[in-house]
């Protein structure tokens, strides 16, 4: 066994010495984990209240997750995609069901959030018959970091240092109708919209901004493409967000993206095509991927929505969420919540907050939450959580705020 786990110093300078710096220094040496909790190397217990950014829709080692995994790994593995399998095949089920797709629909498997929206971004240059140059985002949104998803997410940061990325991409300000419709003509091939945007501190957009871009981009001819990544599986109380009336008023997309917590831990993406029309867009050969519908990553899905249904986690995130927003907004030093369900954003009160400093004083009391912002905290935990696992955090939540 290497040294790794014999020391906060060894594990930091094995980990700088062999793998890349793009993530930074990791803050913990996680060596495993059950139900809402990890332990590090050194024993220590944390309660995980970020869940791999919303990846751990049923926590740490689920057993029905576990079981699907063992099994499909001892039965077949790969197969690549000149081939299907029963997984694949039942999953894409599935995700017809819980979606309530119309005939002609279709479900394109790929290994993550950013491939989901790679293969909808593909679509998009075939909307219209091929030829409309114009895609839009939407400030604060985050569609990944691969170069065509990096070209639509919203942060200068990310997006300049790489430079020119995917022509004709074009971000229009959170919340304005009016820009909106500005933008969009008879060259726009699609919008991209995040119902939750989760990378600026969990925001949804303005009552009536979906409705208007659905009706925008119907006149137009262009696709509405919403990436659920983030929100998705269940995370808002609901199988999508989009789903809640009260956040996709009753919108029905064109294009539909998944990842994180659809896989519950095993890599995989999903993009979805609503209707013949949509799923048309693109031929046999014009897309791909080698690993997309592995039958292990697709055993393990199966395995998350089936249990978000036979345990009513729905029902569940959904009421667990409200109850924590309520509690959590009187807490003193927060000036406010927002999102919906269990992805739920804390906006900390203050001239100058420091969500990175209290990130910190969390993780060293055994919460782990994510600085999303300098102003707000991001909260996206398993679905399995209880509330009597997240009551210690809300006890010591006050202090973390306000400690010097």
């Amino acid at each position: 066994m290497s040294e790794a786990t014999t020391g906060t110093a060894t594990w930091r300078d094995d980990f700088s010495r062999v793998l890349s710096p793009v993530f930074g220094t990791p803050q913990l040496d996680i060596v495993r984990g059950r139900g809402s909790y990890v332990w590090d190397a050194d024993g220590k217990q944390y309660l995980d209240l970020l869940a791999g950014i919303a990846v751990n829709a049923l926590g740490h080692c689920h057993p029905a997750w576990v079981k699907a995994v063992s099994e499909q790994a001892a039965t077949l593995g790969h197969i690549s995609n000149f081939f299907t399998s029963p997984p694949q095949i039942a999953l894409a089920e599935k995700i017809h069901e819980i979606l309530d797709l119309p005939e002609g629909s279709a479900v394109f498997l790929s290994n993550s959030g950013a491939e989901a929206n790679e293969a909808a971004l593909k679509m998009a240059r075939r909307a219209g018959g091929g030829g409309r140059p114009i895609i839009i985002a939407v400030d604060g949104a985050f569609h990944g970091r691969t170069m065509g998803a990096l070209s639509l997410t919203a942060k200068a940061a990310y997006r300049e240092p790489f430079a020119p990325g995917v022509p004709g991409v074009v971000h229009v300000p959170y919340g304005d109708v009016d820009a909106l419709a500005a933008a969009i003509n008879d060259t726009t091939a699609a919008v991209f919209i995040e119902p939750i945007q989760g990378e600026v501190g969990v925001r949804t957009h303005p009552a009536g901004y979906l409705r208007a871009a659905r009706e925008l981009t119907s006149a137009a001819g262009a696709l509405l493409i919403l990436d659920e990544v983030q929100s998705g599986i269940g995370r808002t109380g609901t199988w999508f967000a989009h789903q809640d009336p009260a956040i996709g008023e009753g919108v029905v997309p064109d294009i539909i993206t998944s990842a994180k917590g659809l896989g519950g831990g095993m890599p995989i993406g999903a993009t979805i095509t609503v209707g013949t029309e949509n799923t048309g867009l693109l031929s046999a050969g014009q897309h791909g991927t080698t690993f997309g519908g592995n039958p292990i990553a697709c055993a393990a899905a199966l395995a998350v929505l089936t249990t978000i249904e036979t345990e009513g986690l729905l029902d569940r995130a959904g009421r667990l969420g409200e109850q924590l927003r309520t509690e959590l907004a009187g807490v003193p030093g927060v000036a406010g919540v927002t999102g919906q369900g269990l992805l739920l954003g804390v906006e900390l009160a203050g001239d100058s907050p420091d969500a990175k400093a209290v990130a910190a004083r969390a993780l060293e009391a055994g919460f782990i939450v994510n600085p999303v912002t300098p102003e707000r905290l991001r909260l996206a935990p398993p679905l399995t959580i209880t509330h009597e696992e997240i009551a210690p955090f809300l006890t010591a939540l006050p202090d973390l705020l306000t400690h010097d």
